[in-house]
């Protein structure tokens, strides 16, 4: 489903002529301002399929600050794989870096652990590594990237584009007072049950994630 295609099938169940681009009116463009809101929410809703990846960082010798290019702070990292050395690395909090860099002598090598920094000026996550690599290794970053708004009418929604409609449709029913008799409550209900749909279905790709099991 492309941005345009979502916003006319919008338009369409607000009465509203349906348009040869999301800008070609101001209406449509509004329409396309509370897709992109739509689609923060069910993006924010679950870790759909399509929007996991794993990423590759190449690491270089004596540098141990690397930015995942894609990864905002909306991501989700599920782990990272040294796939040069075959090696799962190890999160830490700040204060151990801390320690192991500015306090014990340390030396470079494989990394074996990591934290968060903080984004570079593309507001991309940045990790830091350690101990500072010695050599190229090959990192595989397993996660979860939640994409930026859509902008062009070609532009594809990456995920289920059922709950994006509806919930679109309802804020707008809560700017303009109604849609068709129903209210700004039942068109949230209806989003939020189409949505929970979704969820279910997925879910049970991933059992290990949405059971609960002891040690």
């Amino acid at each position: 489903m492309t941005y345009k295609e979502l916003v006319n099938h919008v338009l369409r169940r607000m009465r509203e002529d349906e348009v040869g681009s999301v800008n070609s009116t101001t209406y449509s463009q509004m329409v396309g301002d509370f897709v992109n809101d739509a689609m923060r929410i069910v993006q924010d809703a679950w870790d759909w399929a399509d929007l996991r990846e794993t990423k590759t960082i190449a690491t270089s010798d004596g540098v141990d600050t690397y930015s995942i290019t894609g990864a905002s702070t909306d991501a989700k990292i599920f782990h990272i794989i040294d796939d040069t050395s075959n090696t799962a690395l190890r999160q830490v909090d700040k204060a151990w870096m801390d320690r192991n860099k500015l306090i014990a002598s340390s030396s470079d090598g494989q990394p074996t652990h990591y934290n968060y920094v903080g984004t570079d000026s593309n507001g991309d996550i940045q990790l830091q590594l350690f101990p500072t690599p010695d050599a190229v290794y090959s990192l595989k970053v397993n996660g979860v990237f939640r994409t930026d708004e859509l902008t062009g009418d070609d532009d594809t929604v990456p995920v289920p584009w059922r709950p994006v409609m509806h919930y679109t449709i309802a804020l707008l029913a809560r700017e303009r007072g109604e849609v068709g008799g129903q209210s700004t409550q039942e068109y949230f209900a209806i989003a939020d049950k189409i949505l929970s749909d979704h969820i279910a279905r997925e879910s049970a790709f991933y059992p290990e994630e949405t059971i609960y099991r002891t040690v």
